[in-house]
């Protein structure tokens, strides 16, 4: 069996509509407190749209996760609190840990099907999980940088646009780790949120991501946000390997690798949590 511990549940044999297993797993990170938590909910059929936004909502962590068996495959959603997103990374890779470390997936590689990015794998390499996801699309845009100035309190030397956020290029790492962010200007960008990034002076380059109009602030490691920072550094740094950190407060490192259409982005993990929700 591709789950061999799927059916193990802690209180019943199976999660229900009234009993849905949930775990929260710091992802990015190879220790407690730090990197981004995401709670992933196992269901075995998809719950009411309205009843999964709830759950997001009263978990109040950046990203839930709900996954669905489909033979050896699994369907996966994200939900913010306030709304469910195109793609997420963390709540990706802390769905891949699960099924890994704690309901014994056997195979070296899980596939996702997002109803709205497609076809995504996470490969398992000892205690490294890969993210392979697609590339994003990204324009150059002119004109921006005053708007983008407003939000950060910095002009940008150059703006792009991806598919759901804006990617904001800044001097130097001092100068992001000093960001005051304007969340009321940024939550007016026709975006998910605004990534802002600079080269780093211990790892390749190092990003910040605020997304208000999504309900986080910011986030404290955003791998989707990846997608869209490798195909710019790869051309700046001429190179394909990477060693990224997110400069939050709770902080995270990401091991990169850029294949031009697809995106390495690799993390470690650690359970924090383990539960049940009781929706009687």
């Amino acid at each position: 069996m591709y789950l061999k511990n799927y059916h193990v549940d802690f209180q019943n044999p199976k999660p229900t509509m009234q009993n849905i297993k949930i775990f929260q797993i710091d992802t990015f990170t190879d220790k407690l407190f730090s990197g981004n938590p995401a709670a992933v909910c196992i269901l075995e059929q998809w719950l009411p749209e309205n009843l999964m936004h709830s759950i997001a909502n009263e978990n109040n962590l950046a990203e839930t996760a709900f996954i669905v068996p489909i033979g050896k495959d699994f369907e996966i959603r994200w939900f913010t609190p306030t709304t469910e997103v195109d793609l997420c990374g963390h709540a990706t890779l802390a769905s891949a840990f699960v099924l890994f470390n704690l309901l014994g997936y056997t195979e070296s590689t899980i596939r996702f099907h997002a109803p709205r990015s497609g076809w995504l794998s996470v490969i398992k390499i000892e205690d490294m999980l890969y993210l392979d996801f697609p590339t994003d699309d990204l324009e150059l845009i002119d004109g921006m940088q005053y708007t983008i100035a407003y939000c950060i309190g910095i002009a940008p030397t150059a703006v792009y646009k991806g598919k759901t956020d804006y990617i904001a290029i800044i001097d130097n790492e001092n100068e992001l780790k000093n960001i005051q962010p304007n969340l009321t200007e940024i939550s007016k960008l026709n975006a998910r949120g605004l990534i802002v990034t600079s080269k780093g002076d211990r790892v390749d380059f190092v990003s910040r991501f605020f997304a208000p109009q999504s309900g986080i602030n910011e986030d404290p490691v955003t791998g989707s946000a990846h997608t869209s920072l490798l195909p710019i550094w790869a051309k700046k740094l001429e190179k394909t390997k990477f060693i990224a950190h997110q400069l939050s407060e709770r902080g995270g490192q990401l091991i990169c690798e850029f294949n031009n259409d697809r995106c390495l982005i690799g993390g470690k993990a650690k359970l924090y949590l383990t539960g049940v929700i009781n929706l009687e």
